[in-house]
């Protein structure tokens, strides 16, 4: 199936659940009329409460396999190649639950099932469209929301304010190719998301242009041209995208990839992030962050391993 199906549906105003993987090279459309609960379940900006605690067990990269994937990070860095890289592994996990149970308890801003392959509970947006504008909000700087002053020490990092600066760039170059007058409507607010048992400080900024209003037509077209989100790839986008696949020794497959609902009216959609896969009766919860110069592959390595978690 291709994008093209979306501009087709778009053009009957007939609403439909689309997911794309990483590269855009699988691609599953939906008609909200054909969905079948068992197959596929999904919410959008419900956040519905049924959270537990679940015991579970990851078995993360070792460190000396992350830090050779991170030193050719930072190698490709001082070449100039990339300015901000998001590299990620895959942790095996095992848990006393399937896909379905794990869905139910999960809170989140997005929430998806695909079948028995994968769910994602994901706080980030990818774009919204409504009213003919399209907003990205791009969400990169974290930290532990229980460190005194957190979010001064936040919003002054020059590691985060540069990693954060560069994907509002990026973004605001990728809604160019597609809208106009495009402009950073709110820069480097501070929010509070659950992480666990934890919560954290996230840093995100909004970014919107405008379409026309036959966007409906195209919005198959819309979203090819985004893809993949800059939030989870780096710039240059198309390098550092070949970067990722010669660095990283897996497949992504759906992880960082998109879901989205169009009602027929306006259209929602998620990076598909806090993600576990089904393989072969194995589950793997795919992680990482994004690599500037100034990260350390200690720090790194741990934020990697602290994002492997069960609500």
């Amino acid at each position: 199936m291709s994008f093209l199906e979306a501009n087709r549906l778009g053009s009957k105003r007939e609403p439909f659940l689309i997911i794309s993987n990483f590269d855009s090279s699988e691609v599953s459309i939906h008609p909200l009329s054909t969905l079948k609960d068992e197959d596929i379940e999904f919410q959008i900006e419900e956040n519905i409460d049924l959270q537990r605690n679940i015991e579970y067990t990851k078995e993360p990269i070792s460190f000396k396999s992350y830090e050779k994937k991170f030193d050719r990070v930072i190698d490709s860095i001082k070449k100039g190649y990339t300015y901000i890289l998001n590299l990620t592994s895959e942790t095996p996990i095992e848990v006393d639950s399937n896909l379905k149970e794990l869905y139910s308890y999960a809170k989140a801003k997005y929430k998806l099932r695909f079948k028995d392959k994968f769910i994602c509970y994901s706080p980030e947006t990818f774009v919204n469209i409504e009213n003919s504008i399209i907003s990205a909000y791009p969400m990169k700087g974290t930290l532990d929301a229980s460190i005194p002053d957190g979010e001064s020490i936040l919003l002054n990092s020059s590691k985060e304010d540069a990693e954060h600066i560069m994907i509002v760039d990026l973004l605001r170059n990728d809604l160019n190719m597609v809208s106009s007058g495009v402009r950073v409507e709110k820069f480097k607010s501070i929010e509070k998301i659950k992480s666990g048992d934890r919560e954290l400080l996230q840093m995100s900024s909004k970014i919107s242009g405008d379409l026309s209003d036959d966007w409906h037509n195209n919005i198959g077209t819309i979203l090819k041209t985004l893809l993949p989100a800059g939030s989870i790839t780096g710039t240059p986008k198309k390098r550092t995208v070949e970067l990722i696949n010669e660095i990283e020794d897996y497949d992504r497959g759906f992880f960082t990839g998109i879901f989205g609902i169009y009602d027929g009216k306006s259209f929602k959609s998620s990076v598909m992030i806090r993600f576990i896969e089904n393989r072969d009766g194995k589950l793997y919860y795919k992680s990482g962050g994004g690599i500037t110069l100034d990260s350390d592959s200690q720090s790194e390595y741990r934020e990697l391993i602290d994002k492997v978690y069960l609500f």
